[in-house]
């Protein structure tokens, strides 16, 4: 078993907090994000608003902690990411406390390690979601209510209701149904039915009842109070019964209106990247588990556990169902997909149970790891051609990488190796690829030019563009505004090409002060990744000066 140093999390802690340089990304992230800058300047955090209209999407949790830290730190980067990074980092603290309760304290601090450098997380890290507070909340409350089950302390299942109640706050109810599933599962398996009629559960419920009042007040004030709105194309919707059902079961039922044509497997081949480098220990500890109960006629030992194995494939079932799915919804259960993959490595390290497969899957994830740090390569030689530093900085860090793979001393060398191989490749996703990358949302570039010119947020005018732009309101700290008829002289534009000639013909004179390249950056393209063909995947924004 490696013997992991509390360094090694200090490292990668300060990997994901140094994402806060990273700027919001368009689209949603930097939705997120002017929602929040108007809640604070508003004062109102009862009722949510995007740009001054009704918003009945996300519940408000992640737009109230937003809102309160750039209350304090100002509405930047910093400001808005800080209090989800923190979140992060509680759930890696979150999966090695439940994984400790369930395998012991070596395997809890290897499976906070796998959750704590899979792509997914620092994805999440980068580009600020729901999802990131969601999935802290869902792991927090398994690990209280299973202290609560092993060391019957009412408090523990008390804060894990809470932690539920916040949950649903952050993306509704699969805050509630992810520990359902996990403990449901585990208890049946045990035939430890008396599980399912504690008492206790009554005072939860009443936490989880109180703590949700003042989120179902704001629903109730700004949609069932008002009939006579229309919302998303609906007039008069429940902003209850939206968020308590529409919003989750609706997308299971087809009650929803969101349908991308997602199949079941869609999660599952998204996790083939997000959930790097682990996703091939993943399948087989799943599979293994499977087989195991089976062979034991579905009834599991008293020292064994499928609060990780129910959650996440009951999890998944729920998930994988809804007919409008993107990658990052199956995030909430990778703490449950790390634990697995730790207990099957524990197994790897400590006894010869799974031999044959171990020295199939070692050659593997070589193979993988090597792909990665040639990616990474990519990234600053080729993709976004890198300063000689950055290039140092790679083989400085690849050398210690090799100094692992060719000691002696350090074992075991699969899951060094995967962690330092993560490490390497997320230090120049962060401070190269997604620092360069941010530079073709426009709105980044646009609102830096024009704070450092000191150009008014309110002489802008879009025109004819085409994408939401969302974080140029944000960096402006303005709501900026389409509208043909405000271009007039002294206005700057924000337009595209057809806009510019539109406006020629109309007979503006103006003088062309900033020209970007915009592409959508959460929908990349080998075309755009190609810097010989990256022009072909982008589309020209100009900001005008009308004389």
């Amino acid at each position: 078993m490696p013997k992991i140093p509390f360094w090694v999390f200090i490292l990668v802690a300060l990997l994901h907090l140094s994402a806060y340089r990273v700027d919001v990304m368009d689209i949603d992230a930097s939705q997120y994000a002017e929602m929040s800058r108007e809640m604070m300047e508003s004062g109102d955090y009862l009722h949510t608003y995007d740009r001054g209209i009704d918003y009945l999407d996300k519940p408000p949790f992640l737009f109230w902690v937003s809102a309160a830290s750039m209350k304090v730190f100002g509405v930047n980067n910093f400001g808005y990411k800080f209090p989800s990074i923190l979140f992060a980092l509680f759930a890696i603290f979150a999966t090695y406390r439940l994984a400790r309760l369930l395998y012991g304290d070596e395997v809890g601090r290897m499976a906070a390690l796998v959750f704590g450098v899979c792509q997914g997380l620092f994805l999440m890290t980068n580009d600020i979601r729901t999802d990131t507070v969601l999935m802290s909340w869902v792991i927090t409350a398994i690990w209280l209510i299973k202290e609560w089950e092993v060391h019957k302390k009412l408090h523990h299942l008390l804060l894990g209701c809470a932690a539920i109640s916040f949950g649903m706050m952050s993306k509704g109810p699969v805050a509630l149904m992810i520990p359902i599933f996990s403990f449901a599962t585990d208890w049946a398996l045990k035939r430890n039915w008396k599980m399912f009629f504690r008492w206790e559960y009554l005072l939860g419920l009443v936490v989880i009842a109180v703590l949700l009042i003042p989120m179902s007040i704001g629903l109730y004030q700004q949609f069932d109070m008002h009939p006579e709105k229309i919302v998303n194309e609906v007039k008069g919707p429940s902003g209850l019964r939206f968020f308590y059902w529409s919003q989750s079961f609706g997308r299971i039922t087809g009650e929803s209106p969101w349908n991308n044509g997602a199949g079941f497997d869609f999660l599952m081949l998204n996790m083939l990247w997000s959930f790097l480098p682990w996703i091939f220990l993943f399948i087989p500890a799943l599979i293994i588990n499977i087989v195991q109960l089976v062979k034991q006629k579905f009834k599991l030992q008293p020292n064994q556990e499928w609060i990780t194995t129910g959650g996440f494939i009951l999890g998944y079932l729920a998930l994988g169902s809804s007919k409008y799915q993107l990658p990052h919804y199956i995030f909430v259960v990778f703490p449950l997909a790390a634990i697995m993959v730790a207990k099957l490595l524990a197994d790897f390290f400590e006894t010869d149970k799974y031999k044959k497969l171990y020295n199939v899957m070692r050659p593997v994830h070589y193979v993988i790891f090597a792909l990665m740090l040639v990616f990474a390569f990519a990234l600053i030689t080729f993709v976004f051609p890198a300063s000689m530093g950055m290039h140092v900085t790679y083989m400085f860090l690849l050398g210690i990488w090799l100094y692992i793979a060719l000691s002696k001393v350090i074992r075991p060398k699969l899951f060094w190796l995967a962690v330092g191989a993560m490490i390497i490749v997320n230090i120049f996703g962060t401070h190269h690829f997604y620092t360069n990358l941010t530079k073709y949302q426009v709105g980044s570039s646009l609102s830096a030019f024009m704070n450092k010119n000191n150009i008014p947020p309110s002489k802008l005018v879009k025109y004819r563009e085409e994408d939401p732009l969302n974080c140029l309101h944000f960096y402006l700290q303005h709501v900026i505004n389409k509208g043909g008829d405000q271009v007039a002289p002294g206005k700057y534009v924000l337009t595209m090409e057809d806009g510019k000639n539109e406006l020629k013909q109309k007979g503006f004179d103006f003088d062309v002060v900033l020209k970007e390249k915009y592409c959508k950056i959460s929908e990349l393209t080998i075309e755009f990744m190609n810097p010989a063909t990256r022009d072909k995947a982008t589309k020209d924004y100009y900001l005008l000066k009308i004389k």
